[in-house]
C-alpha cells in the first residue's frame, strides 16, 4: 500500500501543466517579437545554431523533473511490516434519522445536516473508539461498519440524504436491534447506541428493543432533533402534503425519545442549535470501562522518496546537456 506521509506537498502538482503552457505563451511572445524585426525567416536565418524543438524538449524534461521532485517531497512510503495494534476505547453505534421529517428547519440549516455537523465534530474528538453508522427511516442499513476510520465517516455523512433509504417512516426499534448485531465480537463491555432523531415512530416498539440491548450491557442514548411546536418539510422546492392536501407539521415526540432511553439504561437529550447533545454523551463514556481492541495494520514502513529524487536529477542532468543549439556537425553526413 502506498502512503504519502507529507501528502500536502501533492498539492503543487497543479503546477505541472501550467509550466509547458507558459512556456507555450513565452515562445508566441517571442515569434510576434520576431516579426516586428522583419520577415521571421530571414530572422531564424540570422540565428542558425538557435533550435525551437529543443526548447520543446528541455520544458518536457523540466516538467517531468518537477513531477518526480513534488512526489518525493511528499515523502511516498509503501507498507513494510504488519503487526497487530491494540487501543482501548468504546465502541459507538449512531443511528441517524434520515426520514423526509429530518428536513425540517427548525435548525439551521435543516434537522438532518446540523445532526450529520454534529456526527463529524463527534469523531473529531474521538481518539482510540470505534465508532459505525447506521440510518434508517422505513427500514434501516449500516451506512459505515463499526471502525477507526474517522475520515471514512464524514466521507460517508456527506452523502446521506432522505433517498438513502428506499422506504420512508421512522422505525426506530428496528434501527436499534441492527444497531445491537452491528458491534464487533471484540466488544463486550463499553457499548454504546446514539439513537438521533425527531421521535416520530410509526413502524414498531422502540422501547422493547432498547431494554433488549440494556439487558446485554448496551447503552442507549437518544438525541431529539425538533421542536414541540412543530415545522412543515420542505420537499422538491415546495411543503409535504398529505392526501387530503393539508400541510404536514412534523413535531418533535420527546415522550417516545425519553421511553427509549430509560430502557436503555442511557439518557434522553434534546438538541439545541449551539450544543447539540453529544458532548455529555462523550463524557459519560469517558467514564465507562475501556475495552481493548486489536486490528492488523501497517506498522513500518519503506521510505520510497530518494528514487523519486534520483529521477528528477537524472532529468534535470539531461535537460542541461540537451541545451538550446544545433549540433554544429551531423553524426552523418558533411
Amino acid at each position: 500500500m502506498l502512503y504519502f506521509a507529507s501528502y500536502k506537498f501533492l498539492y503543487l502538482l497543479i503546477l505541472v501543466p501550467l509550466l509547458p503552457i507558459g512556456y507555450g505563451i513565452l515562445r508566441y511572445i517571442r515569434r510576434r517579437a520576431i516579426r516586428s524585426f522583419g520577415d521571421e525567416k530571414l530572422v531564424k536565418e540570422l540565428m542558425p545554431s538557435w533550435s525551437g524543438s529543443k526548447g520543446w524538449v528541455r520544458v518536457v524534461l523540466f516538467t517531468l523533473a518537477f513531477l518526480f521532485f513534488v512526489i518525493g517531497l511528499a515523502r511516498p512510503q509503501i507498507g513494510a511490516k504488519l503487526a497487530e495494534h491494540k487501543a482501548k476505547g468504546a465502541e459507538i453505534m449512531v443511528c441517524l434519522d434520515v426520514s423526509n421529517s429530518m428536513l425540517a428547519e427548525d435548525y439551521s440549516p435543516n434537522r438532518l445536516e446540523r445532526a450529520k455537523l454534529a456526527i463529524s465534530r463527534l469523531s473529531d474528538k474521538l481518539r482510540d473508539d470505534r465508532i459505525g453508522l447506521i440510518v434508517f427511516a422505513g427500514t434501516p442499513f449500516v451506512q459505515l461498519p463499526i471502525t477507526t476510520d474517522y475520515i471514512s465517516a464524514k466521507m460517508f455523512l456527506s452523502s446521506i440524504g432522505p433517498e438513502s433509504v428506499p422506504v420512508q417512516g421512522t422505525a426506530l426499534g428496528d434501527a436499534i436491534m441492527l444497531a445491537i448485531k452491528s458491534f464487533s465480537a471484540q466488544s463486550e463491555k463499553s457499548r454504546v447506541i446514539v439513537v438521533i432523531s425527531d421521535g416520530e415512530n410509526h413502524e414498531d416498539d422502540p422501547v422493547a428493543a432498547a431494554k433488549q440491548a440494556a439487558e446485554i450491557g448496551i447503552r442507549v442514548y437518544t438525541i431529539g432533533v425538533g421542536s414541540s411546536e412543530g415545522q412543515p418539510i420542505p420537499l422538491d422546492g415546495e411543503l409535504l402534503k398529505d392526501k387530503e392536501g393539508n400541510i404536514v407539521v412534523t413535531r418533535l415526540d420527546e415522550g417516545t425519545l425519553r421511553k427509549v432511553a430509560s430502557a436503555g439504561n442511557g439518557a434522553y437529550i434534546h438538541a439545541g442549535n449551539d450544543e447539540f447533545g453529544l458532548n455529555p454523551i462523550i463524557d459519560d463514556i469517558r467514564r465507562m470501562e475501556d475495552e481493548e481492541f486489536s486490528s492488523v495494520m501497517f506498522e513500518e514502513y519503506d521510505e520510497q522518496y530518494m528514487y523519486f529524487f534520483a529521477i528528477a536529477l537524472a532529468l534535470l542532468v539531461i535537460e542541461m546537456l540537451v541545451g538550446e543549439r544545433r549540433p554544429k556537425r551531423r553524426l552523418f553526413g558533411k
